[in-house]
């Protein structure tokens, strides 16, 4: 039983000679590269957890319904859009888009806008034409505003 085992632990130690003069990884395997470009991985991105706030005061949102809204605008060809195509036309602030508009009609006046249409005009105000909805008569809700 003697020399089994000191020929098990003789072909290990040659083993491990062989394997220490040619190095265990004989083979190396190169990335075949399909593009020209190299993109590195993603990695793990954390989500921003401050300690502190950076800012001492926040600031209250600057275009709510009532800086959105300036005032109604009525023409006599705002009042003929009103009474042909059902549609109110507004001065509004130039920041705001059509989101912005149909949300403050919508909180200010309690009706639902179709459509809406916008131009800025020349001395700096948007100018917006709401159309409300076939259920709502534009010429009673104009004379309520």
């Amino acid at each position: 039983m003697a020399p089994q085992v000191k020929k098990n632990t003789a072909s290990k130690a040659q083993d491990a000679r062989k394997a220490a003069l040619k190095g265990i990884q004989s083979t190396k395997v190169k990335k075949i590269r399909t593009t020209t470009t190299f993109r590195k991985p993603r990695t793990l991105r954390l989500a921003r957890n401050p300690k502190y706030a950076r800012v001492s005061v926040p600031r209250m949102p600057s275009l709510d319904e009532f800086s959105v809204i300036k005032r109604h605008l009525v023409t006599e060809t705002t009042m003929k859009k009103v009474e042909e195509m059902n549609t109110l036309v507004f001065l509004c602030d130039v920041r705001a888009n059509k989101f912005h508009i149909r949300d403050a009609v919508k909180r200010l006046y309690d009706v639902n806008a179709v459509k809406i249409n916008t131009l800025v005009r020349p001395d700096g105000y948007k100018k917006a034409y709401v159309r409300l909805s076939p259920d709502i008569d534009a010429r009673d809700f104009a004379e309520k505003v």
